[in-house]
């Protein structure tokens, strides 16, 4: 049974504590402030989770630090001669209107979205959307397939979607992967590092030094993948916890 979440206060941080039926201890720190969550066995008193915090505080910090240190993309009209981003690579949107469902077509520098006359700057977003979703199913399904082969683990549901605080997650009980839809933006390596991660919890479910030896063994530029995501700019949106 999940137990009601609380606060933990450690100098100048707050800490989010959420006491559930897991085994380990999940500290996350969330975008784009940096805001301190801690997932901890129910079992696990506060003195026992302070002392694991403190020695997590170098860490949180210079985590929160990168995430307010990141650029913000300026908010997108979906207009003419915006930027957008595909694979990493910047295209140009130019919007066509005639009377006709909606469709996308990616060329090398343009990204050609039509859409009915009057449709609203919402809607566009949505079509876009929907279009970056497509996009990422199509090329993670060969990936996932190579790596659940490599790695020797099965995954039951992998979930493609929007998702405001992460770029992945898994449930090692279910056996369940879920990507955020923003990665279709990113370079493919953020993909496949984002993608192997997740399933090395499979393997080992918390972040611990198996888990990195683990990385090192079947991803050894993970770092550089890593820091890649963390330095590209990242929505401008009002990130929810």
């Amino acid at each position: 049974m999940m137990v009601a979440a609380t606060v933990l206060k450690l100098a100048e941080l707050t800490i989010a504590v959420e006491r559930k039926a897991i085994a380990h201890v999940h500290l996350n720190v969330h975008p784009p402030d940096g805001r301190v969550r801690l997932a901890a066995p129910a079992h696990l008193n506060d003195q026992a989770l302070r002392a694991f915090a403190i020695r997590k505080l170098g860490w949180i910090r210079q985590q929160q630090a990168k995430m307010r240190a990141q650029e913000r993309e300026t908010p997108r009209d979906l207009v003419n001669r915006e930027s957008h981003y595909v694979w990493g690579r910047r295209c140009l949107l130019r919007v066509i209107e005639h009377d006709a469902p909606p469709s996308i077509e990616l060329r090398p520098t343009r990204l050609l979205l039509s859409v009915r006359p009057g449709t609203d700057a919402a809607a566009r977003s949505a079509i876009l959307a929907a279009w970056y979703r497509e996009q990422l199913r199509e090329r993670v399904a060969p990936l996932l397939a190579q790596w659940e082969q490599r790695l020797g683990v099965h995954v039951h549901h992998l979930y493609v979607q929007h998702m405001r605080t992460r770029w992945g997650s898994c449930n090692p009980t279910q056996r369940t992967i879920r990507l955020n839809t923003e990665l279709a933006r990113k370079p493919p390596a953020c993909l496949e590092y984002i993608l192997v991660h997740e399933l090395l919890h499979l393997l080992e479910p918390s972040h611990n030094a198996r888990f990195i030896a683990l990385l090192d063994q079947h991803l050894p530029g993970w770092v550089q993948s890593r820091d890649q995501l963390n330095r590209l700019p990242v929505r401008h949106e009002q990130w929810a916890y």
